[in-house]
């Protein structure tokens, strides 16, 4: 293990060949809250580079497993590992290699696109702040408008601040929890492009959304949650929209 990032090194296999740990496994994962069932023995392991679109019912489970993945919600049982590192309550490096995109943008409204970003930045520790800021908003068609309030922006504008700000300290794995909700067509294009972009780069994305098409255009492993269980984990090249939405649907 990499003891200054906490990153399991590469394996290498009995034939010499070097095999990389997963980005992401989860290992018989269940979490309860009081008396009910919210996730069931989930199991999944996500290979670096890979954009996941996670699917299924408002209820079925899809935001509770992206905050146990961005370390802010404790599992019942079971185990998770990012890059090879066991997570835990105590395990803070491994929240370096994290950018989440909750529902809220988690921006300071008055603050400038600039200053956000560069007050993030302090917070994880990245070098040159002020110029990874202007790399992202350049990155995310808003150097324009970095010095303009975040309250002044649109929606889809903000969403793509939100994305700047979680790619500050540049993580590996990308936690986004349904970035495209409320947004107009054009902002939708202005997304989907990126985020084409940052697997190209060559970031884990684990993307929600209800949008099937857009999912299995954007993805190449679609995984439908019901009820607290994956019911279903395929290229998304071996599925169609009919078989994804039976699978949402099915009580």
């Amino acid at each position: 293990m990499d003891v200054a990032t906490g990153q399991q090194e590469p394996l290498e296999s009995t034939t010499g060949q070097v095999r990389q740990v997963p980005a992401v496994k989860i290992s018989q994962l269940v979490l309860r809250l009081e008396d009910k069932l919210i996730l069931n023995d989930i199991c999944l392991t996500i290979p670096h580079g890979t954009t996941i679109a996670l699917m299924g019912a408002n209820g079925a489970g899809k935001s509770t497993l992206l905050r146990i993945l961005a370390v802010l919600t404790q599992p019942t049982s079971g185990s998770v590992e990012l890059f090879g590192v066991r997570v835990g309550p105590t395990v803070w490096e491994v929240r370096s290699q994290i950018g989440l995109i909750a529902h809220q943008p988690i921006l300071y409204r008055d603050l400038s696109l600039r200053e956000n970003l560069e007050f993030f930045g302090k917070l994880y520790g990245v070098s040159k702040p002020g110029e990874r800021a202007g790399e992202l908003l350049e990155l995310v068609g808003l150097s324009h408008r970095q010095d303009d309030a975040v309250k002044t922006l649109s929606r889809g504008m903000t969403q793509r601040v939100s994305i700047a700000r979680a790619l500050m300290h540049d993580p590996k794995l990308l936690l986004a929890d349904e970035p495209f909700s409320g947004l107009d067509a054009p902002s939708i294009e202005a997304m989907e492009l990126l985020l084409a972009r940052l697997h190209d780069q060559g970031k884990t994305v684990i993307l929600s959304g209800h949008d099937l098409r857009q999912s299995l255009r954007l993805a190449q492993v679609a995984v439908v949650l019901r009820q607290g269980r994956i019911v279903l984990n395929k290229p998304t090249d071996q599925i169609d929209e009919d078989t994804l939405r039976k699978e949402i649907a099915t009580t």
